[in-house]
């Protein structure tokens, strides 16, 4: 370890261009602040998200570009002013790196919200300095953004839950969702929605797996513990479904109609939003305004949300289902993903795949 004033070099894997390959990429990492962690990365996930951004799908990728925000590892080095951190920890990093701390969903404890956050790749900090994700073998943090990932917990399992478990956990429990009894519908079985089914059956709701087709129904029930599997071009089962569910979580990250789902909502039922979709989505306004129903998003989740998440999944025994790969094999699991070929959740093994060498 070096001084905290000395740039290190940090190894990673970078897309140059809208095509989205990664290939080896060398870069500074920006100094080591008082309040800093350096971070030696073990694991990262791939997320739904990662693709849209290599590809600059939403037209705001800056190149080269380091991916991956499920970022698990080994605090090698602090700044003199940590404190909720030692060298020898194994912490997470997820989305957010940085926030103004003064808006009001800073000083709420929200700050995902704020408008000033600062991304874990493909932004700038305030030093100017260009932010690069978790498919490397280092990265600077600020301790506020880093949380300690419990002993006990497998450092694979838990990269999934900095970003997909988090991100549905949130919405469960800010709206008031996270008592036991509840009938919820979770649309899409892919990474988020797989922890979906995981994280609301722990808290003890009726779950119905949502889906386009009928191929994921004995992974959705047999595997994962729904307890029910609806096909979305079915009308008789969809009919007979009507009115019957508290909320739904919807992951879908491609257009898609709205109001057959908005149909399954109980009266006051919620359609949370999550999947990243750049074109507009429709409905007539009828399908909620008869039923008082609401369509809202969510994004990812705080800090303490976060930190909530890991200890929620470690009490109730909640696992994330995964298929660990090597960093040379990422440009294919990126392919698999955008086709919806994974079963539930990449994880990179950063340390083993020796970057360095």
């Amino acid at each position: 370890m070096g001084s905290l004033e000395v740039e290190k070099t940090a190894i990673g894997w970078a897309a140059r261009d809208p095509s989205g390959v990664l290939s080896p990429y060398t870069y500074t990492l920006r100094n080591t602040g008082p309040d800093d962690v350096q971070v030696k990365i073990l694991y990262c996930g791939l997320c739904h998200s990662d693709l849209h951004q290599v590809k600059n799908d939403l037209g705001m990728s800056n190149y080269p570009m380091v991916p991956g925000h499920e970022v698990v590892g080994e605090v090698v080095e602090v700044g003199p002013e940590v404190t909720k951190f030692k060298v020898g920890d194994i912490v997470g990093v997820g989305l957010l790196v940085g926030c103004c701390k003064t808006c009001r969903p800073c000083k709420q404890d929200i700050e995902q919200y704020c408008a000033k956050k600062i991304w874990n790749c493909n932004d700038v900090y305030t030093d100017g300095k260009p932010t690069q994700g978790g498919f490397a073998n280092f990265m600077v943090v600020e301790q506020k953004f880093v949380v300690k990932i419990p002993e006990g917990m497998a450092p694979e399992q838990a990269a999934p839950l900095l970003c997909a478990g988090v991100t549905v956990y949130s919405p469960l429990n800010h709206f008031g969702f996270n008592q036991s009894g509840l009938r919820g519908g979770i649309l899409g079985l892919g990474g988020v929605g797989h922890m979906g089914v995981k994280i609301a059956k722990a808290m003890g709701h009726h779950v119905t797996v949502i889906s386009s087709s009928d191929k994921k129904r004995q992974e959705a029930l047999d595997h994962l513990g729904a307890d029910d599997y609806l096909v979305s071009s079915d009308n008789e089962k969809m009919q007979e479904a009507a009115d019957s569910l508290d909320y739904i979580i919807d992951t879908v990250p491609v257009n898609h109609p709205l109001e057959p789902y908005l149909s399954l909502l109980k009266v006051d039922g919620k359609l949370i939003l999550m999947g990243v979709i750049n074109t507009p989505l429709q409905f007539v306004s009828p399908m909620v305004m008869l039923g008082r129903k609401s369509i809202t998003g969510s994004f990812i989740g705080s800090m303490k949300e976060t930190e909530e998440v890991l200890h929620f999944c470690k009490e109730k025994g909640v696992t994330s289902q995964i298929e660990m790969v090597k960093m040379d094999y990422i440009n294919t699991a990126m392919e698999r993903l955008e086709k919806n070929d994974v079963r539930y959740r990449f994880v990179v093994d950063v340390a083993g795949s020796k970057l360095d060498q």
